[in-house]
């Protein structure tokens, strides 16, 4: 397979069954579909049966019990789990337009990591997408999203932008190509070699600093923000507190000052 696609849940099944019918219309087929699952219930399992049924490419559930927020354990799960040698990354809210997989592949490069963004709607807009929208790819049409009841915004032309034209806003945008992880990619090797997520980090800046450390390890990156299009539904985030979002903050600061590139609690306990 051309790539592993991870993507992160938690207890959200009108969500995930979205993103699950857009990776359902790409227009690269050949990838697997990893759902990283951070202990959802059963609602959650009996919904990626019936799309490990339907679905035209392999779909690989990796859970792990429910003891609190572990994104970064079940991602370095997911990690292992890959029968890839590239990764994309993404979350269980974030529905994809039609060319992501697609985009990634094409832009992806030695030495190197991807960084794309993300268009975040309203919830009555979010809760406003059928599946069919998704099929056909009204969700990313900016008159019908308007017609939902999204505000107009300059900030739209991220969701409608292609080709020559998305270089260009790539080139130009004064956001930093970070680690995304609702959508970024890179190489298994250079993700395994700093040693995957850092497990001592909860919500707040983990996908961050996974970046930081392969910047540390010598790798560059790359904007992809206006040419790989998903976009973001809304929900609640209980699982944010100060003190993870704090105490993460230390721990990037670390990386960044002293160079880390190996975090000793990844995927292999150091």
């Amino acid at each position: 397979m051309k790539a592993s696609v991870i993507l992160s849940t938690y207890n959200s099944t009108e969500w995930l069954e979205k993103v699950l019918v857009g990776f359902s219309v790409q227009t690269e087929k050949d990838f697997e579909l990893i759902i990283a699952d951070d202990g959802s219930g059963e609602e959650t399992r009996l919904l990626i049966e019936q799309y490990q049924k339907k679905l035209p490419f392999p779909v690989v559930h990796v859970w792990q019990e429910d003891v609190g927020f572990q994104k970064s354990r079940i991602l370095n799960k997911a990690i292992v789990a890959s029968q890839s040698d590239y990764l994309i990354f993404t979350d269980g809210d974030c529905i994809p337009r039609k060319d992501f997989v697609e985009v990634h592949l094409a832009k992806r490069d030695q030495n190197c990591f991807l960084s794309g963004g993300y268009f975040k709607l309203s919830r009555t807009v979010s809760e406003a997408i059928t599946l069919q929208n998704i099929v056909n790819q009204d969700c990313f049409s900016m008159n019908w999203l308007q017609s939902k009841g999204l505000n107009k915004s300059i900030k739209s032309i991220k969701i409608t932008s292609k080709g020559i034209f998305s270089d260009l806003m790539n080139w130009v945008t004064p956001t930093k190509a970070t680690w995304n992880g609702h959508n970024s990619s890179g190489w298994k090797t250079d993700i395994v070699k700093v040693n995957g997520f850092n497990e001592d980090m909860q919500y707040g800046g983990l996908d961050r600093e996974l970046g930081e450390r392969l910047f540390n390890a010598g790798l560059r990156s790359k904007q992809i923000r206006y040419s790989a299009i998903c976009i973001h539904l809304d929900h609640e985030r209980k699982y944010m507190t100060e003190a993870s979002v704090k105490k993460n903050l230390q721990i990037r600061k670390n990386t960044i000052k002293n160079k880390v590139v190996v975090t000793p609690n990844g995927i292999v306990k150091v």
